[in-house]
């Protein structure tokens, strides 16, 4: 539940935050909100209502932003663009025949994140008042590293991959609605924060984090999106557990065929590029600059916004409290 979350300090992925945004806020058609000259504005309704919202729960954040991504990557982040024209040929055709729900659907992979939207993201959360952190390469590693530094108690993510970075622990779900809709269909289910301790799941698993990086390689991570084929979690598990490691495995299984970029792409994971020099500040929202930015600029209703901004500083004297607490 999001009120056992009240007083705790979250790491946000915000990449992968503002992808979520830009997926699912978006007309019946799929086409996403925009501004009267045509700039998309979806990722920053859901960063000012999503944050708002949070605030008022007393959870106090801090944002991540990735930075240069490991060139290993290069493969997936190929593969996402392909996967995005694709989508963009079926949205484009779904719309043609007229079937809007199917287009929304194909609409929802067509995101795609550009540096003028994440300057507007860290613009509008400088007038917030909330924390950002530009990370020097993967924001998870970031987030990660800040969570065993104890600065956060644990990172925000929807990818499991923030685990592999050493993240004590990771909250999925993030989110009020409690509610998400199921891929291609008209249908929600009921959903609710989920926090995942790493220490749980090593002793539950019988690994150590070293062999729970294993795995991810052996199943496919963002820097080898492949893994081995045939080979799926629970194979992934035993394979290591009865091994020990990769290196013992292909030894043992030459049969297997895996990259010899393992040690890379293990590195990536176990020492990572972050930086120890991040500064978390935070103090309370600058009114009037948000409904200049995005009311006077980005055409949002000012009624809307001034009440998304109440929140943050209107409620019960023990949510006030709460909240002085967060801006302090």
């Amino acid at each position: 539940m999001l009120d056992d979350l009240s007083h705790r300090v979250l790491a946000v992925d915000a990449y992968n935050a503002l992808y979520q945004f830009l997926a699912i806020i978006r007309q019946p058609d799929g086409t996403p909100l925009k501004d009267r000259r045509g700039r998309v504005t979806s990722h920053l309704s859901g960063l000012l209502y999503r944050t708002t919202n949070l605030i008022e729960k007393g959870i106090k954040l801090a944002f991540v932003f990735d930075g240069r991504p490991p060139e290993m990557k290069e493969m997936e982040i190929h593969r996402r663009r392909q996967v995005k024209q694709e989508a963009i040929v079926h949205y484009e055709q779904a719309l043609k025949e007229g079937k809007i729900q199917e287009a929304r659907t194909y609409a929802q992979a067509t995101s795609s994140l550009k540096d003028t939207m994440v300057a507007d993201a860290k613009r509008l959360l400088d007038a917030l008042g909330i924390a950002w952190i530009q990370a020097p390469s993967e924001g998870e590693a970031q987030a990660a590293f800040m969570a065993a530094r104890g600065d956060v108690w644990a990172v925000a993510s929807q990818d499991h991959d923030s685990l592999l970075f050493g993240a004590p622990r990771m909250v999925k779900n993030l989110a009020i609605t409690g509610r998400r809709k199921l891929p291609r269909r008209d249908a929600y289910v009921e959903i609710q924060p989920e926090i995942i301790e790493l220490s749980k799941a090593l002793q539950g698993l019988s690994l150590t984090r070293e062999q729970l990086v294993d795995v991810g390689i052996l199943i496919g991570t963002d820097f080898n999106p492949d893994g081995v084929k045939g080979i799926g979690p629970k194979t992934a598990v035993k394979l290591i557990r009865e091994h020990g490691g990769l290196e013992e495995l292909v030894q043992r299984k030459p049969d297997i065929s895996l990259s010899s970029d393992f040690h890379r792409i293990r590195k990536i994971f176990l020492d990572p590029s972050v930086t120890p020099d991040y500064s978390l500040k935070w103090s309370k929202p600058d009114e009037e600059k948000i409904v200049a930015f995005l009311c006077g600029e980005r055409d949002f209703s000012e009624e809307r916004v001034r009440k998304a901004i109440s929140r943050t500083t209107v409620g019960t004297p023990k949510a006030k409290t709460t909240l002085e607490s967060y801006f302090g």
